[in-house]
């Protein structure tokens, strides 16, 4: 969702929405995580921040000594609020329409792959782990990502007229090239920027840029 590129690489996000959104985006992330992900300035992020949770949109908590943001119910509401100013004020909610469908026609593909990676059915075990020791087992769903990141490509050259939804097609190219170079895990590491990581948090921009939600999107 970073907001960096060109003159002709669509409408800019003002810092305030980038900063409430990923909140929902990047689940519970530092002002550190949000500065990485939009190209603002940690100062500013931080600033912004504050001013959220003073108006009750955010909230900062700590736990095992960690601690990072997420937002109130109130949040929520609000970051819908300005999703869909952004939608009406940049005229992109045709564009946007247009990526969610493609997007949602490929995501039973994703899910079928990553379920094909974490399960490998064996006699009298249907939902045996996949151990990853049948090489033509995992290069079956390998391929099957290669296909969907250049299905990717063309979804994200849709998004291109909102520059917060610049990243998404690079970063997983950049997973799966760990992939190929031997870094399995980055298939669906639930802590760093894996193939699955970046695929459900773009479906997550599409669905809550439209104002949609899980139970109201296609199956899968």
């Amino acid at each position: 969702m970073t907001d960096r590129g060109g003159a002709d690489s669509g409408a800019t996000s003002p810092p305030e929405l980038l900063t409430l959104h990923a909140l929902r985006l990047l689940g519970w992330p530092s002002p550190h995580t949000i500065a990485e992900r939009t190209g603002l300035d940690s100062t500013l992020v931080v600033e912004l921040l504050e001013d959220d949770e003073a108006r009750g949109f955010a909230r900062r908590t700590s736990y095992a000594g960690r601690s990072g943001w997420s937002l109130t119910e109130r949040g929520v509401l609000e970051d819908e609020r300005r999703l869909a100013e952004e939608l009406a004020r940049t005229g992109t909610r045709a564009a946007i329409e247009a990526a969610h469908e493609r997007f949602a026609q490929l995501n039973p593909r994703f899910l079928a792959a990553c379920t094909r990676w974490q399960i490998r059915p064996g006699p009298g075990e249907p939902l045996a782990a996949n151990d990853h020791t049948d090489w033509r087992w995992d290069e079956s769903v390998l391929d099957e990502l290669r296909r969907l990141e250049g299905h990717l490509t063309d979804v994200c050259a849709q998004l291109c007229r909102l520059r917060r939804f610049d990243g998404y097609q690079a970063r997983f190219a950049a997973a799966r090239a760990r992939v190929d170079a031997g870094e399995r895990s980055w298939v669906d590491r639930p802590d760093a920027d894996s193939c699955h990581l970046v695929w459900i948090q773009l479906h997550e921009d599409l669905l809550s840029t439209l104002g949609l939600h899980r139970a109201d999107a296609p199956p899968g």
